[in-house]
């Protein structure tokens, strides 16, 4: 499958589909509180999605799975690095959580994710979740025409490593427009000047799973049963992952997931975003 460059339609679209998914977000920080279980939060999101006119992408999605997925977005607390189902399991306090929603508005997929930290939790989990948020930052930082890919994924991965943590190999960012996942596929490791070189009209995640411990993750067995889905780090240590969607301008990057809610950029963000 060939790399699909946007029109100015097609960027049009796409700024108000990722626009969408990021207020859903912004919608539910509130309710993500000790006690709510990841079933009422994709509950409260399915709602909310019905309000803006869009639909979940996640629901009925096959990916490479062999089982349908059956919720309106991915929760994946504390050890699950992603695809987490939503279930009736309360959260607790000090839970740290990914929530990954992607909508469909008029045939455009807006994807992104966020951090979430339950109640307060511990130095070393917040320390986590905001060194994901900056890795994922020095990636977005990369994004120009001329550049490559490779030089996004070495961003990620000097940074991150360089505070102790690891880069999940396994999972990685995509193209998005029209279809759920379009090439190419946007490494979070890597070396300078290797893989596509990037061009305006170009949208994809940038999206690092960033670990605790070793970056080595694993199917999530629970009784002896796969669901499909849940990936967890095989050491049992925690992680984390921040998404955005990005759009290769004429002169730089411009990320289509940020609303009103979004996080504050990191201030070495803020001074020279394009």
């Amino acid at each position: 499958m060939s790399i699909t460059y946007k029109d100015a339609a097609g960027i049009a679209a796409m700024r108000v589909a990722c626009r969408l998914a990021s207020e859903v977000l912004d919608y539910l920080t509130p309710f993500i509180k000790p006690g709510i279980t990841t079933n009422d939060v994709d509950r409260l999101a399915a709602e909310y999605m019905v309000k803006q006119g869009t639909t979940s992408a996640t629901v009925g999605y096959m990916g490479a799975s062999s089982v349908p997925f059956p919720k309106s977005l991915c929760t994946s607390v504390n050890h699950v690095v992603c695809h987490g189902i939503p279930n009736d399991k309360p959260l607790k306090k000090g839970d740290i959580m990914n929530v990954d929603v992607t909508v469909i508005k008029d045939g455009w997929f807006g994807d992104n994710s966020r951090m979430y930290v339950v109640g307060d939790a511990s130095i070393a989990a917040k320390r986590l979740c905001h060194i994901t948020f900056e890795a994922m930052w020095h990636g977005i930082l990369q994004v120009r025409p001329g550049a490559h890919l490779g030089d996004v994924g070495h961003a990620i991965q000097k940074f991150a490593e360089g505070q102790g943590f690891s880069v999940v190999r396994e999972f990685c960012g995509h193209g998005v427009g029209q279809r759920f996942r379009e090439e190419p596929q946007v490494l979070h490791y890597g070396r300078p000047g290797t893989m596509e070189e990037l061009k305006p009209g170009m949208i994809f995640t940038i999206e690092p799973m960033i670990n605790a411990g070793k970056r080595e993750v694993k199917e999530d067995f629970k009784g002896g049963q796969y669901d499909g889905w849940t990936i967890v780090t095989r050491d049992h240590s925690l992680s984390a992952q921040w998404e955005h969607t990005v759009l290769v301008t004429e002169t730089g990057y411009e990320v289509l997931t940020l609303s009103e809610g979004s996080p504050p950029l990191p201030s070495f963000v803020s001074a020279i975003r394009t």
